[in-house]
């Protein structure tokens, strides 16, 4: 399913996913930044024909911006229209009802995944969980747990069909084991070279296939270099793209020092290479 949205998965990332499936349990998925986690979302959401929520976390994500709030503005238009009232019925009557009603709910993603508009359970991806705070996470472990939230001025919303979720970590923190325990987990490492390779052809299929093994060659080698931040395949793939869009068909020392800003993205790595790093990587024969 994965390979035909063209996504290419080992045995492990895939026997993890249907086992996700399978048991009715989120998939945590944990990597450096680049490897391809949120990648799978996408791809599980377009294999199974299931809209995609996102969850993006940062720090600071709270519960108005990831489940629900109310729309204060909207509610106080209601009230300053019903302040006058009637003779039949005094203008304070029902007003508190009226407005913690649905119609001035706001949805953010997870009251989304969890009541879908159109009653058809989506992928939710939650994605970099690591870059929220822990009370956050608690909560997420309650709303996971039994796939429902709760309301005060509504009362408790419960998922007719649970959402598949997918939960992705770049490890800046370790992530609780009270919620690692609830999921599926797996760690997604920098691909082997034929696996790259592969995953270049499947993303990039106009790509020369010479400049392709060098690219992916040239890629491995950088990874195993003492850098800040090693490229991921996201950067295999763009760099490609780039080297293409320069109308190259081999890659070479020239292009490689003035297209490296495509590849790395800190300055001491950029340095590293600019200083014999490029010479170090292509050889003698590069």
């Amino acid at each position: 399913m994965l390979r035909g949205q063209g996504y290419v998965a080992d045995e492990g990332l895939g026997t993890a996913l249907f086992l996700s499936l399978e048991l009715g349990r989120p998939l945590l998925l944990e990597g450096e930044a680049g490897v391809g986690k949120t990648e799978v979302a996408k791809a599980l959401a377009a294999g199974l024909g299931r809209p995609l929520i996102r969850l993006q976390c940062y720090e600071g994500l709270d519960l108005a911006s990831a489940a629900y709030e109310w729309n204060y503005a909207k509610q106080m238009i209601h009230i300053r229209a019903a302040e006058g009232g009637t003779e039949s019925e005094p203008r304070t009557a029902g007003l508190a009802r009226d407005v913690f009603s649905e119609d001035f709910l706001i949805r953010r993603p997870l009251l989304s995944a969890l009541d879908p508009p159109d009653g058809v359970a989506p992928v939710l991806l939650i994605d970099e969980l690591d870059r929220t705070d822990e009370p956050f996470e608690a909560y997420l472990l309650e709303v996971l747990s039994d796939f429902q939230i709760t309301i005060p001025e509504l009362g408790t919303v419960t998922a007719a069909e649970p959402p598949h979720v997918v939960i992705t970590s770049n490890r800046t923190r370790e992530i609780h084991d009270a919620l690692k325990r609830r999921c599926i987990y797996h760690w997604i490492d920098y691909p082997t070279a034929a696996r790259e390779l592969e995953i270049l052809a499947s993303r990039v299929p106009d790509a020369p296939e010479r400049l392709s093994v060098q690219v992916v060659a040239f890629v491995q080698k950088v990874r195993e270099l003492d850098l800040f931040k090693r490229p991921g395949v996201a950067e295999t793939l763009d760099w490609t793209r780039a080297l293409m869009a320069l109308d190259r068909h081999r890659l070479d020392r020239e292009t490689a020092h003035r297209t490296l800003g495509v590849l790395l993205k800190y300055q001491d790595d950029l340095e590293r290479m600019a200083e014999g790093g490029v010479e170090e990587v292509m050889g003698t024969g590069g």
